[in-house]
């Protein structure tokens, strides 16, 4: 040992224990996730906790946190939060490591009917939800304050909101409701019936839609301009101010459901820390912790149920209008079917 070391060594000894400073070097967990998704309360609890330090980067998209990993970011990381149809590559190419399960205690907190869902990791070896959502329809009641018109993804051929529709520019989502319509899986690989749910979109919804957006429909809900929009409900109330929200928005997922998306988190298989990676995970499965996440977004309690009972807000809506709900899950290169009728929907 060379002696600036031995030095160092009697110094942190020394301040140590006159309760100074504590000279251990704390590990470092690092998050790469969706922005805006975790609570930086939640964040700074766990770091006092675990004596660690957590550095968040975020993404705007599953396409680009997938680039930056396989382009060499991925030693760079310890969390990732992909959705379900990139869960499920990234596990066909071995980027994940299994989650320890035995330190992941929370693991009964989980939703069991979302479990069932889970078709592309149904043990929860690779991947623990963090959430579950879906998009939906609002209607501006103040445009159309008789509340007569359907309840389910037909609504976009009522003749009354020609001119004032959108839909967003999601072709899994489009798609998938016209099928959720018709009677049949957004996952479907059946061409026939991928041909009956683009005529509906085509030749019932297309007349009244007057654009395709998948981000600035709020503001146009909240202008007035829409009076019906596909959609995340967070978008648009998060326009809308609150004190109107009851007399201004009706939002609502159809009866028989919609596609939906499951955001998880999952450990790297390079990552350098991944047993504090896996407290981290359980750590957001406290209820307590949870909830907070939940009462940021004023989100449903679908994914951990006994978070509910540490909410302080009311969730937009109901935890139970996405039981029949639908994962989009990965198509492989069957994903083609539905770019390319999307496509030509567009060019129309």
């Amino acid at each position: 040992m060379k002696i600036t070391s031995k030095i160092f060594v009697a110094v942190c000894g020394v301040a140590a224990a006159l309760g100074l400073v504590s000279c251990e070097k704390k590990q470092t967990l690092n998050l790469y996730t969706w922005t805006y998704y975790t609570p930086t309360d939640v964040v700074k609890a766990f770091e006092e906790e675990f004596n660690c330090k957590v550095i968040v980067t975020e993404y705007d998209s599953n396409e680009t946190m997938y680039n930056k990993l396989v382009n060499g970011g991925a030693k760079s990381f310890d969390i990732v939060v992909p959705s379900q149809d990139y869960v499920s590559i990234m596990m066909s190419a071995n980027m994940l490591q299994p989650i320890v399960q035995e330190k992941f205690t929370n693991r009964d907190k989980i939703n069991p009917k979302l479990i069932e869902k889970m078709s592309f990791d149904p043990t929860m070896t690779y991947a623990i939800p963090y959430y579950f959502g879906a998009a939906g329809i609002s209607v501006n009641k103040k445009k159309v304050p008789n509340g007569n018109y359907p309840r389910d993804w037909s609504i976009f051929a009522d003749p009354q909101f020609k001119g004032h529709a959108s839909m967003m520019d999601d072709y899994r989502e489009v798609i998938g409701d016209a099928l959720v319509q018709k009677g049949y899986s957004v996952c479907t690989t059946n061409e026939a019936e991928l041909d009956e749910a683009f005529a509906t979109i085509r030749n019932e919804w297309l007349p009244n839609i007057v654009k395709f957006d998948a981000e600035g429909f709020g503001k146009d809900f909240e202008r007035g301009d829409l009076w019906l929009c596909q959609g995340y409900a967070e978008v648009v109330f998060g326009e809308v101010p609150e004190e109107e929200w009851e007399s201004t928005i009706d939002f609502f997922i159809p009866a028989n459901g919609g596609p939906s998306y499951l955001d998880s988190m999952c450990i790297l298989k390079d990552s350098k820390n991944a047993e504090l990676a896996t407290e981290f995970i359980n750590f957001i499965h406290r209820p307590e912790n949870y909830a907070k996440f939940l009462d940021f977004f004023n989100f449903p309690c679908y994914v951990n149920l006994e978070a509910q009972n540490f909410m302080q807000t009311k969730p937009l809506y109901p935890a139970s209008a996405m039981d029949n709900c639908e994962l989009k899950l990965d198509l492989g290169e069957k994903l083609d079917l539905y770019y390319s009728k999307w496509e030509n929907l567009r060019i129309e």
